[in-house]
């Protein structure tokens, strides 16, 4: 019952990557497929306050061209840009 809660989990959040720009896409979805399982419940929760971000100051971020105000945010948007591709 647990790893199908975990697999209904995955495919809500899959959907919720989905950002309608391809880029950004596969930035969220690697991080999700790479990382959320094994990720603590902090990261997890930071992840999901990413997601609701708006587009264009995801983009801006990943791109370098701002920052996130919040430190964790932060961190984990260096961390999926460093995920390997």
């Amino acid at each position: 019952m647990i790893l199908e809660d975990d697999d209904a989990e995955l495919r809500r959040l899959r959907w919720r990557c989905r950002r309608g720009m391809r880029e950004l896409d596969r930035l969220l979805e690697r991080w999700l497929e790479q990382e959320w399982r094994a990720s603590p419940t902090a990261e997890r929760a930071t992840f999901l306050r990413l997601l609701d971000s708006e587009d264009d100051r995801l983009w801006k971020w990943f791109l370098g061209h701002e920052r996130p105000d919040d430190a964790e945010l932060e961190a984990l948007v260096g961390r999926i840009r460093a995920l390997p591709h």
